[in-house]
């Protein structure tokens, strides 16, 4: 993981010579780097600029590829930072065949923390890649990306590099003129891509949220009027990006939780209420997905369902709803306790133990 990690840093620095070639008004992330290196360092280290890449610069991450392929088989790598990673042909669409005859449905998605490969779409044919939207730099939903038939639009530049946040900056590079930049700190502009659909739905399967979905939890839950950058610093992978804890508002609670028991053992706010209720490419157990949740509530009845389904277009969907169950807060530790403790227990959870 430490070689991974080392060729991925390395490789950032050859990311401009395959992008921003087709549109002028974009300056390129290096041209920020001449006047904003702390947060430029930042960024090349998150997974924002990892999104889709192209195979010649993937494949010195050390990423190993579907069986029956090389990296000549390969135009792009989608993912491939921290979580997982896909593949698309030389043709541009993202493989769902493999095997040594490419005639074996799935094992087409590599999950980098188990080191396992999943299935993704497993045999259907020409599935095209239509991510671009969120995936890339200055997209166009027009054409082809290279002229690839099984790319759905283009893009200046593959990842999520800084103008895709910022806008084109061509004019703000060559004059410094602050005005020329766009500066959005608003949560809607993270959740331009961090949603899946009607932002007003929290989309679930498998028994857990579905990936992606920040925006959406977000404004579910309590913290709806805050902005994702009050918490964040958005240039920083997330776990390193929190610039306040959740006791910086919440001092009643944090007083409260000081000298516990629950404090003793080394939890914290966010191992109850941002559990892994959501799924990005594996998850260790029925409660416990690879991804925390912005819900932030917890349902603390012992008879709540977290998930609910409904038609949609026809076909039978799941949804979350605006809080977590016990289940994921509290039993995915005290996995030989059942609900109904847990509902007892999370009474006064923030004082329990504590000496009076």
């Amino acid at each position: 993981m430490k070689k991974w990690i080392l060729f991925l840093v390395c490789s950032v620095f050859v990311l401009w010579s395959f992008g921003y070639s087709d549109a002028a008004e974009y300056a390129g992330s290096e041209s920020c780097f001449k006047c904003h290196p702390d947060q430029f360092n930042d960024w090349k280290v998150s997974g924002h600029p990892y999104k889709i890449q192209k195979a010649e610069i993937a494949k010195t991450w050390m990423l190993p590829l579907p069986k029956g392929y090389s990296w000549d088989d390969i135009s792009y790598v989608i993912g491939g930072a921290h979580k997982k990673s896909r593949y698309m042909d030389k043709k541009g669409y993202i493989i769902t065949m493999t095997g040594p005859n490419k005639d074996v449905p799935g094992k087409n998605q590599y999950n980098l923390e188990t080191g396992t490969w999943t299935d993704y779409h497993p045999g259907e044919k020409n599935k095209k890649y239509d991510c671009g939207k969120c995936h890339t730099t200055g997209y166009k939903k027009e054409g082809h990306q290279d002229g690839l038939e099984g790319i759905t639009g283009t893009w200046a530049a593959p990842g999520i590099h800084c103008e895709a946040c910022h806008g084109p900056a061509s004019d703000h590079a060559a004059t410094g003129d602050k005005s020329k930049v766009k500066v959005d700190k608003s949560a809607a502009l993270c959740g331009q891509c961090h949603v899946r659909g009607n932002p007003e739905k929290i989309p679930a399967a498998g028994g857990f949220i579905k990936h992606h979905e920040q925006y959406p939890e977000f404004l579910a839950s309590p913290h709806k009027a805050m902005q994702c950058v009050t918490c964040h610093n958005p240039h920083k992978r997330a776990q390193f990006s929190i610039k306040m804890d959740c006791t910086t508002c919440h001092s009643k609670q944090a007083d409260d939780f000081k000298g516990s028991a629950m404090e003793s053992v080394g939890i914290t706010c966010k191992d109850c209420h941002m559990a892994r209720a959501t799924k990005s490419a594996t998850a260790k157990s029925k409660t416990e997905g690879d991804v925390r949740t912005h819900l932030f509530k917890i349902n603390t009845d012992a008879k709540a369902s977290m998930f609910y389904d409904e038609e949609v277009n026809g076909k039978k969907a799941t949804f979350a709803k605006p809080f977590i169950t016990l289940d994921f807060a509290c039993l995915n530790c005290h996995k030989n306790k059942d609900m109904k403790w847990a509902a007892k227990k999370a009474k006064g959870i923030h004082k329990y133990g504590k000496k009076k």
